[in-house]
């Protein structure tokens, strides 16, 4: 079983080389038919949108602020709607208001229960996107990721930070099998190398076991593969070393 398609680029990888169209342009060129746009660029949805279609790109996730996700939920929802989404995914909780404790921890997975019964009336599934805090255990042992996302919370699998925070990626998509709609597909470097690039790398090319990750992944229930760089020094060559890895996972040539 593989995916072959929508291989998707997290438009944030892209963020220091836009005009956005110039980016969108060359995705499409490299082969990319899905992108993951992030929260600042919702300010017209019915552009974007119009100029995804036409690259022949589509935008079936996307990152959203949780101030729009508790706040704005309606406006968040015809943004989606606009853009044709399917999953709608918080990324992160800025330090200043991360909880510290599991009480924190389970009012916070409360909230996003919250937000997800919300969004399933509208036909959305909703999920959170890790990173590595979610992983250092409290006192007694729990692991923050559970309790942010309960019975009901999806989850868009970010393995590099999961592999980063020293956890075992292989047993997180097996714990959550059947709540993963969407995957990140990025690589880590070696300890040492990369260091302009914060430690990350192009897919295939870090220390990330693909290989054995993306048949998992899919396992797991992803239909989407997002390609991430959180900080690439050139977008377009993480774009193209990551699409032929991707293609390469996939079955394909």
């Amino acid at each position: 079983m593989s995916i072959s398609t929508p291989f998707a680029f997290q438009l944030y990888s892209a963020r220091n080389f836009f005009p956005l169209e110039n980016v969108l342009r060359n995705l499409a060129e490299i082969g990319f038919t899905n992108v993951e746009p992030f929260p600042s660029l919702y300010d017209d949805p019915a552009s974007l949108k119009a100029m995804l279609s036409n690259y022949g790109l589509t935008a079936k996730s996307g990152h959203v602020s949780l101030r729009d996700i508790e706040e704005d939920s309606d406006q968040t929802c015809r943004m989606a709607e606009t853009l044709g989404m399917e999953t709608i995914v918080l990324p992160f909780i800025p330090a200043n208001i991360r909880p510290t404790d599991k009480q924190g921890w389970l009012e916070m997975g409360e909230r996003l229960s919250a937000a997800s019964r919300v969004f399933a009336k509208r036909g959305f599934n909703f999920a959170w996107h890790n990173h590595d805090f979610e992983f250092e255990a409290l006192p007694d042992g729990t692991i923050p990721l559970e309790l942010l996302l309960g019975e009901d919370v999806m989850w868009e699998a970010d393995l590099a930070w999961v592999v980063r925070s020293g956890n075992d990626p292989k047993h997180w998509l097996k714990l959550y099998s059947g709540r993963i709609p969407a995957v990140h597909v990025k690589d880590l470097a070696l300890p040492g190398e990369k260091v302009d690039e914060k430690g990350w790398a192009d897919v295939g090319t870090g220390v990330v076991p693909w290989a054995e990750l993306w048949p998992l992944a899919v396992e797991s229930g992803a239909k989407i593969m997002i390609a991430e760089h959180d900080q690439p020094a050139d977008y377009d060559r993480f774009a193209r070393q990551s699409y032929r890895t991707m293609s390469k996972l996939s079955g394909g040539n």
